[in-house]
């Protein structure tokens, strides 16, 4: 027999004794059942319980002093953060104060600047006076030794001329020089007041001449202002119709020449509104503004050439009732369709896209009732499938005259207008024309 089965012989011995076998009896429906606990159950069982408590014990302890010291640790990171707070503060004070004592500094400084510039202007002033009072005083001393002396030798000469020594004694008395003295004092002294009301006035007069110069400045920037203004309403009121007629087709140019061509009637008692070349003598400034409103000028003509071309050119709806498009330009059923159909109303009236002479109104194969406007510039328009004609051969109208009423004559499917839009003879699309007169109407 081995040692370790008598030492583990001798344990189940000594553990029956201290904790004998003992029996758990489960009763049911079905009889009594029990379970038998052995001592070595009953030794695992304590074990385990002491190992549970004796964990417990020991993780409340370390719980317990991690709580003690992290709250250790808290306040005194929150007194350290009250501590870090009192000198944030502490120097954000002691900053406010340094600023506000530079600011203080600064402004001594600046004043202290300002009263020595005055002190060394009063000081350069003052010493060109004197030296213009020096100067002065030393011409007159000058000139009065020079008049004294002349006026002791002519009275000398005009003394022994007529034989009396005693006047040329007094021609040279003390009294005559001192009154000759006090002469040409109060005659400087008078010389002196006007200089200095002379300076005044020449000091008021820089004054009403830096004024005249700042009035004329406002003015010129005024100036420059309108026409800016000026400039830029030319542009923005040119910009439309310029996309008006380049969507059409139409040289904007070529179109003002034709305008111009045709209203270029002058005369009358009165000259131009501005001279042909600016003067001769003019400031390059003056020349500068001349150009400028020539400009302008030149644009509010062409603005005004561009409303007479649109006055004449077909771009308003010849229909001002409810209608639909029924047929556009372009190829149908195997032909050219050579404008548009706008289907409405029987008797819709029709009324004419743009100023011009009436050079058909009347049958017309294919279009039945037809009114024909001829334009100026080139421009034709056709109003077609008329149920009555309004207007009459060589008749003139205008834009938005009634010239008939919408019908359903001529090779026709039914209530329509058929309108056309022709230049220089060939047929256009009459939608370019009236989505363009969005931009003017």
């Amino acid at each position: 027999m081995s040692v370790i089965p008598v030492s583990l012989h001798r344990l189940s011995a000594a553990l029956e004794r201290r904790l004998p076998e003992q029996r758990l009896f489960l009763k049911s429906d079905q009889g009594t059942r029990f379970i038998r606990i052995r001592p070595w159950t009953q030794a695992l069982i304590f074990a385990s319980s002491a190992v549970v408590v004796v964990w417990a014990i020991l993780a409340t302890a370390i719980i317990m002093i991690d709580s003690i010291g992290s709250g250790d640790a808290r306040e005194r990171a929150r007194l350290a953060n009250l501590e870090y707070e009192s000198r944030l503060n502490t120097l954000s004070k002691e900053r406010d104060q340094r600023a506000a004592e530079a600011i203080a500094a600064q402004e001594r400084f600046t004043t202290a600047l300002e009263q020595v510039s005055r002190m060394q202007s009063a000081l350069l002033a003052s010493e060109e006076q004197r030296r213009e009072l020096e100067t002065g005083i030393g011409l007159i001393q000058t000139a009065l030794h020079d008049a004294v002396e002349a006026r002791q030798e002519a009275e000398t000469q005009l003394a022994s001329l007529n034989g009396d020594t005693s006047k040329a004694q007094r021609a040279s008395s003390p009294e005559e020089m001192a009154s000759t003295l006090s002469f040409l004092t109060a005659a400087l002294d008078q010389t002196a007041e006007e200089r200095d009301s002379m300076a005044v006035s020449a000091v008021s007069a820089k004054a009403e001449a830096d004024d005249i110069a700042y009035e004329m400045k406002l003015m010129e920037e005024r100036h420059d202002e309108i026409f800016a203004q000026l400039e830029d309403a030319v542009t923005i009121s040119m910009e439309p119709l310029d996309k008006v007629f380049t969507s059409v087709g139409i040289d904007p140019a070529s179109l003002i020449d034709s305008v111009r061509s045709g209203y270029s009637g002058q005369g009358g008692p009165l000259g131009p509104l501005m001279p042909i070349e600016p003067p001769v003598d003019a400031s390059p400034e003056a020349k500068a503004d001349y150009e400028r409103a020539r400009a302008i000028f030149e644009g509010l003509d062409n603005l005004n050439l561009y409303r007479i071309a649109v006055d004449k050119t077909p771009l308003a709806m010849p229909l001002k009732t409810s209608f639909r498009y029924t047929s556009g330009f372009g190829r149908r059923w195997g032909r050219a369709h050579e404008g548009i159909d706008l289907a409405g109303a029987h008797g819709s009236p029709i009324y004419a896209t743009a100023d011009g002479v009436v050079t058909h109104a009347g049958w017309e194969n294919g279009y039945g009732n037809m009114v024909e406007i001829r334009h100026p510039y080139g421009f034709v328009t056709r109003y077609g499938h008329l149920s009555k004609v309004r207007v009459e051969k060589g008749q003139k109208v205008s834009r938005g005259d009634r010239i008939g009423d919408m019908g359903n004559t001529g090779r026709s499917t039914g209530t329509h207008l058929h309108y056309e839009v022709r230049v220089s003879g060939s047929a256009v699309n009459p939608m370019s024309f009236i989505k363009a007169a969005t931009n003017v109407f």
